[in-house]
Parts: C-alpha cells; sequence; structure tokens
C-alpha cells in the first residue's frame, strides 16, 4: 500500500485509493496515532496526484448517499481547495466544460484536459464563475484569492489561449469584482486582481496608499519603477477585464483611476513601434469616452494635458520614457528639460489629436459642442484679461500657473474640433448664438484679436448655413446685435472684414428667403429632440464595429428605456431586425437582455415582433444553427406566457401552426440533409485513416484502457447527441422538442385562443410521438410530448375551475384512449423519465376524471359547443356534445397513417 501511495495513482484505481487512504485518515473508530498517519499518507495523494484525475473520483464520491458523513465531508473540503493547487484552475475550468459540453451534436471523452481549447459554454462559464469566487468556509477572502490569482492571470495572458483567457476574465470581472463583498475598492478581490495593474499603469497609486501600506515606495530620481514588459501586460489585463465584462460600473472603477495615464500612453510620440501598448490605451480610452463621455469629464481632463506621467497634484513625479525601439518604461523623477524639450511641447499637440478624434468616434454631438463651447469661453477669458478689461465671465477661473503647454494643446484641440466636425459643434443653438452675440459685444469695446474673431465668425457662419436655419430661430435683440456687429467688422482695415461683409449679406439672404417659403413645419418637442439623441447613440453603441461589451450593454440600456417609454422616435421593423440580429450572433452577455428587450416590445407591438421571432424560429432558408433557433423558441416562450389571455385570434393561430410544423415529423430540410450527406463522407474517410488513433484516445493517462461501463456510457451519450441532429434532412430533435414544449405552455396560458382544431392535433401529434417514435434519441421529444398532453390537461380543468365556457372539452372515448396509450408507454418505454412522466399523467387524467362527475351534469348541461371527440389512431374529430347518452354520432371514414 505504501508504494502505491509514493507512485502517481493510476486513473481506474484513483477511487479505490481515495476510499482506503480516507478511511485510515478519519474513521472515528481508529485511534489517534493511525488516523493521523493514515491523514499524513492520504495528504501525500492528494499533494503528488494531479488535479483532473482526481475531479471525477471525487465529484462521484460526494453524492449523497455514497459514503459516511465522516468520509464524505473530508472529502468536499479536498475538492473544495483542488483550485488552490499548481494545476487547479486550469484543471477546474476543463473538467466544467467537459461537464456542460457544448450542443453541436458531438462529444469527445477523453481523460485527459484537453490541450487545443475546449467546448465552452455560456452555462459552463457561468458554472465555474461561480465555483471559483466561492471562498469556502475554512479559508479568508484573502487568502482564497491569493492562491488562485496566479493561475487566472497566468490564463489572462493568454498562455493557453484565447478562449481560456476570455474565460478568466469573466471570472475575474463577474466572479471577483462584480461583487460589492470583494471587488470594491478596498476589498480583498479589488487588491489582487485589480489594484496591481492599476498601480503599474499610475505609480502615483502606490504613494496614495503607501499609508495604508506597510511597504515603502522608492522612487529614487531615473530609476525604473515599471519596466516595458509589466507595464504592457498590466494594459493587456485592464483591458481584457473591460473589454470581456459588460458591466458598466467595472469599467468605470477601472479607468477612472488611470483615465490620464490611458490618455499619455495613446499619445506617446515614440510609442507608435509598441503597437500592443499604445492599441490597448487608445481602446481603453474611446470605451471610456463612449461611456462617460460627458462634457464635465472632458473638461476635468484639460489640466492633466501637458503630463506625460504623474499629475502636479501627485506626491512624487515619475513619466512614461520610450526608447528608440518603442519600449515604454515609468522612471521616477522629471524629464530631462533639454533632451526632452521638444517633446513637451509637440506632446501636447499630440495628445489634442488623440482626443478630439476619440471624442469625435465616441461622444455626442451636444457633449462635443459643449467641450467645444467650454474651451472657447476659457480662450475669450484669457483674451479679455490680456486686453485689461475683463467683461466676459468664464465658467471655470483660469489658474494663475498654468503650464504654457496647456493653452498650446487647448488651442490645437480647438483647431482640431472646427477641421473635423464643423457640424457637430453647433448643436447647442442658443449657447452658441449667446456665446457669439457676446464676443462681438466685448470685441466692440476692447479689440479681442483678429484670430478668435475670426473663430466666432466661423461659428457663425456655420449656424446660418445649417440647413435647418430659420431667422426667426434667434431672437430679436441678439439678431440686431450680431448685425450691427458684422457692419462694424465689415468697415474696420482688420483681417476679418470680408468675411463679416460676406456673413452679414448672407444673413439678409437667408431673411428674405425665409418671407418667401414661409415654412409651416414645426419643431420638435424636447422629448422627440432626447429621444432621438438617445436613439441615434444607441444605434450607433450597438452596430459599431468591434464594440466593446460595455459600450453594446449601455446601448442597450438606452434602447430598452426608448422601447418602455414607447419612444415615438422607434423604427419598430429597424429595431426588431436590430435585436434578432443581436441574438442569433449568441453573445453571451447581451442574451437573456435581448429576449427581454423582445418581450417588452412584443407588449407594444406584437405582431411584428412576433412575425421576425417566428420567421427565425422556424428558418425556413436553413441558414442558422440549432443553438440560434433554441434561443429565439426561449423569446417565443416568454412572450407566450407573458400575453395570457390575449394569447388569441390570427396571433395565436399562426404561433400555434408554425410550433405544430416544426414538432411534426414531415419537416424537411433539404440544405440539413445536403450537409448530413456531406459531413458523413468526411467522416467516413476520416475513420479509415484514424482508426489508430482512435484507439489510442481511449486510453487513460496510464496506458490503460476504460472500463465497459465507461465504454458503454460514452456510446450511448454519442448515439445521443447524434441522433438528435436527425438524418435524411429532417427536422432537428432538440427543436422538434422546442416547439412541442412551447406549445404544451401555449396550452396553459390560452387553450381558448388556440381552439379545438389545434389543441386537438397537438393532442394528436403528441400520442403519435410517443407510439411511433421510440428510439433512445427521442426519448427529450417524447417527454416533451407526455408534458404536452399534460398541459392540455391542466388548461381544461383550469379553465373548469375559473368557470370558463372553452366550447370544447375531453370526453370519456378521448381520455380513455389517451390513458390506454399512456399505460403502455409507462410500462415499455426504455427512457425512464418517459415512463415517470407517463404514469404522473395517467395520474392527473384520472384526478380530471373524478372531477368530471363531481360537475358533469352542470358541465353537460351548459355545454353548447365542440367536445373534443374519440380518438381512433391518431385523429382527433371534434364532434358536438352530446346531452342523450343514447344518442350517437354517426360513423366516419378516418384515414389512419
Amino acid at each position: 500500500m505504501t508504494d502505491s501511495v509514493d507512485t502517481p495513482p493510476q486513473r481506474p484505481n484513483v477511487a479505490r485509493l481515495l476510499v482506503e487512504h480516507g478511511q485510515k485518515a478519519f474513521d472515528p473508530s481508529l485511534d489517534p496515532e493511525v488516523r493521523a498517519a493514515g491523514l499524513e499518507a492520504f495528504n501525500k495523494l492528494i499533494q503528488r496526484s494531479d488535479t483532473w484525475p482526481l475531479l471525477a473520483p471525487l465529484n462521484t464520491l460526494i453524492k449523497p448517499g455514497t459514503l459516511p458523513p465522516w468520509l464524505a465531508e473530508p472529502f468536499m473540503h479536498t475538492l473544495t481547495m483542488l483550485p488552490l493547487k499548481s494545476d487547479g484552475v486550469r484543471s477546474t475550468l476543463e473538467f466544467i466544460f467537459q461537464v456542460h459540453p457544448s450542443t453541436d451534436g458531438k462529444i469527445e471523452p477523453s481523460a485527459k484536459p484537453q490541450k487545443q481549447g475546449a467546448s465552452i459554454t455560456q452555462e459552463a462559464v457561468a458554472h465555474a464563475t461561480r465555483l471559483l469566487s466561492s471562498v469556502p468556509k475554512s479559508m479568508t477572502p484573502q487568502a482564497w484569492f491569493e492562491g488562485i490569482s496566479g493561475q487566472l492571470f497566468h490564463l489572462m495572458d493568454g498562455n493557453e489561449g484565447d478562449d481560456l483567457a476570455r474565460v478568466a476574465a469573466q471570472v475575474v470581472g463577474f466572479g471577483v469584482l462584480g461583487k460589492r463583498l470583494y471587488g470594491e475598492p478596498g476589498a480583498p478581490g479589488w487588491n489582487i486582481f485589480a489594484r496591481p495593474f492599476l498601480e503599474d499603469i499610475n505609480p502615483s497609486l502606490r504613494t496614495q496608499a503607501k499609508d495604508s501600506d506597510a511597504e515603502l515606495v522608492d522612487l529614487s530620481r531615473g530609476r525604473v519603477i515599471v519596466t516595458a514588459e509589466q507595464l504592457r501586460k498590466s494594459f493587456q489585463r485592464v483591458k481584457l477585464l473591460v473589454l470581456t465584462n459588460s458591466s458598466a460600473g467595472l469599467c468605470k472603477r477601472l479607468l477612472q483611476p488611470i483615465t490620464a495615464q490611458i490618455w499619455s500612453i495613446a499619445a506617446l510620440p515614440h510609442a507608435s513601434s509598441d503597437g500592443a501598448l499604445q492599441a490597448a490605451a487608445q481602446s481603453l480610452l474611446q470605451t471610456y469616452l463612449k461611456l462617460f463621455g460627458t462634457a464635465d469629464s472632458i473638461l476635468q481632463l484639460f489640466p492633466t494635458a501637458p503630463s506625460i506621467g504623474s499629475l502636479l497634484q501627485d506626491a512624487e513625479a515619475w513619466f512614461y520614457r520610450a526608447s528608440d525601439e518603442g519600449a515604454v518604461d515609468v522612471v521616477a523623477g522629471q524629464p530631462e528639460v533639454d533632451s526632452e524639450a521638444e517633446v513637451s511641447w509637440q506632446f501636447p499637440q499630440q495628445k489634442a489629436t488623440v482626443l478630439a478624434d476619440k471624442m469625435l468616434a465616441a461622444t455626442s454631438k451636444e457633449d462635443t459642442s459643449a467641450v467645444f463651447l467650454g474651451l472657447l469661453r476659457r480662450w475669450i477669458a484669457k483674451a479679455e484679461k490680456s486686453s485689461g478689461e475683463i467683461v466676459l465671465q468664464a465658467e471655470k477661473e483660469v489658474e494663475p500657473t498654468e503650464p504654457p503647454q496647456q493653452g498650446l494643446f487647448e488651442i490645437s484641440l480647438l483647431q482640431q474640433l472646427l477641421d473635423k466636425a464643423p457640424g457637430k459643434l453647433v448643436s447647442q443653438f442658443d449657447q452658441v448664438v449667446s456665446l457669439i452675440c457676446e464676443v462681438l459685444q466685448t470685441d466692440s469695446q476692447a479689440s479681442l484679436g483678429d484670430e478668435l474673431v475670426g473663430v466666432v465668425l466661423s461659428l457663425l457662419n456655420m449656424v446660418i448655413t445649417a440647413p435647418t436655419f430659420q431667422r426667426s430661430d434667434i431672437q430679436g435683440e441678439e439678431i440686431a446685435s450680431i448685425e450691427t456687429s458684422l457692419e462694424r467688422l465689415a468697415k474696420s482695415d482688420r483681417s476679418v472684414a470680408q468675411t463679416a461683409s460676406n456673413l452679414a449679406m448672407l444673413l439678409r439672404y437667408r431673411d428674405q428667403l425665409d418671407q418667401e417659403q414661409q415654412t409651416t413645419s414645426t419643431a420638435p418637442g424636447s422629448r422627440q429632440v432626447e429621444d432621438r439623441r438617445k436613439y441615434n447613440l444607441a444605434m450607433n453603441y450597438i452596430t459599431e464595429i468591434d464594440s466593446p461589451p460595455p459600450v453594446v450593454s449601455e446601448g442597450l440600456n438606452l434602447l430598452s428605456e426608448l422601447i418602455q417609454h414607447r419612444s415615438s422616435v422607434l423604427d419598430i421593423n429597424t429595431t426588431t431586425l436590430l435585436l434578432c440580429r443581436l441574438l442569433a450572433n449568441g453573445e453571451d452577455f447581451v442574451n437573456l437582455r435581448i429576449v427581454k428587450m423582445l418581450n417588452t416590445l412584443a407588449d407594444k407591438h406584437p405582431k411584428t415582433t412576433i412575425k421576425e421571432i417566428l420567421e427565425n424560429y422556424l428558418d425556413p432558408r436553413e441558414k442558422s444553427t440549432t443553438d440560434t433557433r433554441l434561443r429565439f423558441g426561449e423569446a417565443l416562450l416568454q412572450i407566450v406566457q407573458r400575453l395570457g389571455q390575449t394569447f388569441a385570434g390570427d396571433l395565436a393561430q399562426h404561433i400555434a401552426e408554425t410550433l405544430l410544423s416544426i414538432a411534426g415529423r414531415r419537416g424537411y430540410r433539404a440544405k440539413t440533409k445536403a450537409k448530413q450527406a456531406r459531413d458523413e463522407r468526411l467522416q467516413a474517410l476520416k475513420a479509415k485513416k484514424g482508426k489508430a488513433k482512435e484507439e489510442e484516445d481511449l486510453l487513460s493517462d496510464d496506458g490503460e484502457e476504460l472500463s465497459k461501463e465507461q465504454k458503454a456510457n460514452n456510446d450511448i451519450l454519442t448515439r445521443i447527441l447524434q441522433g438528435w441532429e436527425s438524418k435524411r434532412g429532417t427536422e432537428d430533435v432538440r427543436m422538434r422538442t422546442s416547439a412541442l414544449s412551447i406549445f404544451g405552455t401555449a396550452l396553459e396560458t390560452n387553450i381558448g385562443g388556440i381552439g379545438p382544431a389545434l389543441a386537438s392535433g397537438g393532442v394528436d401529434l403528441s400520442l403519435h410521438v410517443l407510439v411511433m417514435e421510440p428510439e433512445m434519441e427521442k426519448g427529450i421529444l417524447r417527454r416533451a410530448a407526455i408534458i404536452a398532453i399534460l398541459s392540455f390537461v391542466r388548461a381544461l380543468a383550469q379553465a373548469r375551475e375559473e368557470k370558463r365556457s372553452l366550447g370544447f372539452g375531453l370526453t370519456d372515448a378521448s381520455r380513455e384512449d389517451i390513458t390506454r396509450t399512456l399505460q403502455y408507454v409507462s410500462g415499455t418505454d426504455n427512457d425512464g423519465l418517459v415512463q415517470q412522466h407517463a404514469q404522473d399523467v395517467i395520474e392527473s387524467l384520472e384526478a380530471w376524471q373524478m372531477t368530471s362527475l363531481l360537475a358533469r351534469q352542470d358541465d353537460i348541461g351548459s355545454t353548447s359547443g365542440p367536445v373534443l371527440g374519440r380518438l381512433a389512431g391518431l385523429a382527433v374529430s371534434p364532434v358536438t356534445g352530446i346531452s342523450d347518452p343514447s344518442e350517437q354520432s354517426r360513423p366516419r371514414i378516418e384515414e389512419i397513417e
């Protein structure tokens, strides 16, 4: 036994070894000395074994009733601690992905972790996130997160592939930083998974926290405090966390402390060769501006414009130093004035260019206009101060110690905005006109300089030449002041005289044109203007190529608000198509929200929304995958449930007919059949070449073959998953199951809205499935068929309890036929759940019979419409209610398939 402990355990013997060592270590009936020796051997077994071979046996052994509590509890503790092993996180993730395989109809059983990716589903990622972010009771959050952080960082850096990098980022983002208990600044999760990255990018955060930390921060001048590799890695990790998780709150918490530094890196002149670093910084800057780029937040960045690293208020000075090779280090101290003089003047202009580009791409025109007006007011205030006569009041006082590079930056940004997007700058019409009037009046008292007046006249030209401009939009006092100032400037000998003369003539021309046309159009209200702004912003966020998850999430928030408020600016067809396209793309972080938004949209516009959903669910052109169609099935299910008693009429008929057409056996998909034929030929060729490889894959890590039971289980799972796809171009079994399940829900929602013909057709189809499709892979379909029958019975019982007249019902003959079929299925079906469901429905039918006997006289006397007649084979024939038991319906000839 000692030898078996000292050597790596073989896979088939792991469970036995665990039990043997566990009994010696934890059996309360043994002496303490024996248990101590057994515990040491047990710990050696766990420590020397890889994580992967331990996961499956431990998960099996901790099932209730398998082991006594005194042994099951230590095994549970051991399983909980496995992620702390050196390979624990990766193996745990791979094990979860194998337990929750993708629904692509294929299964690849393996005795060891996958090395070339994994079948990662949303359910598996959510389960892994909950598991790895749950702190064991025996540990503190600090110790647990420190134990798994190194492995998660290793995955986030892409060392095991991009898929696992995104999974690790979601575990950290959603599971740790997304929880207030762990993820708020100062909490254990924040200190381990966020603070180190942010301090690498902004070392001033270290000095701010040194009072609360024991470690001393050495910022000796000229010393490299963050290497280029460390800085690049931190940027990539922050980018992965921000762009992988859809939480805008997490994005703000991560980016707000380092916004100025991100801006500096994005504009660093000599960092162009380090494409990865600068691309990450520019992507983060644009994401921040999209989500939080209001006029106030952008104006607060301006004092940081001259900075190439630390800010003026920081206790310790440091800067980003880019080498000729493009590597960017963080160096303590101030840059040398002589060597960096050219850079110190070029850098603000480069930052202005970067900010203008990102701001115009990310922010709304209203925010862009507000930023421009704020800059212009600051410039005007400086011009007034230099003229010795202050007439205008700036929004914010100019700092007396403002470095000259900041003025250069502001002028450069003004010029960039005027050149690149002049149309956006006049969106705040009233404020622009008011500012123009103030500047021209101030210039008449004391000259502000031709450069500033020229910029203001350019603004006036944009206002006048706007397509929607009308002279009546400007108040009488303002238009008179502008005309007087233009005449004064036109008669002067200044460089702006000709421009002023042309604008005065253009203003008079527009006045005459307005008088001739006499337009009767009414301006939109403030609510419509705001809704239009939200709609355009939402569409920009959602439809822009490579929009990161938090930006798409914010766009969905804006669009959801408009849908809930029934805004008139919404184009229902466009909105529905957009939501369906997003749902079809299958982005995990938006699927549930899209389903909810379609649900809300269907309340307001049911016909348009449901038509598009049904089109994608039916997929007549065979363009979508089964997973995509099932997502539309989930949306359809929730809409049917939400409609309730309003689920009736042509809409209910159309939905029920579509569901039954999918659930039936006669569906034919020609393109699917051709694809299946190609796949079968390809697999046949691979089978000839890879038979030896297949036998090798069935061997475990130690060279021993899988047990017969394991092989049999794998074969059964493979048959079932492959059988779901169906053959010969028929409809996928999963789709038929989904359609039949939704039909059952529709029956319970409002059976009266569906009507007797389709209701009886659904029961007929369900019985057909139970009798004619007994294959093992059709088990899920038979379960759905029985549930559909149960839903039919429940709907009738609910209608009777609520004393609603449906106009049809279930006769004794029909009930006996259904019961007879279910009794046969409950005794012969090869699926245990199908048998149990059949027995449950039989009990429900018996309860229905008892209820019918108690109320038969009243029900028969009040029945005026048709009832659900007898079941002959697969045909259900609605016949008129019979009040006299001796009276019989006429014989009918029915076609039986």
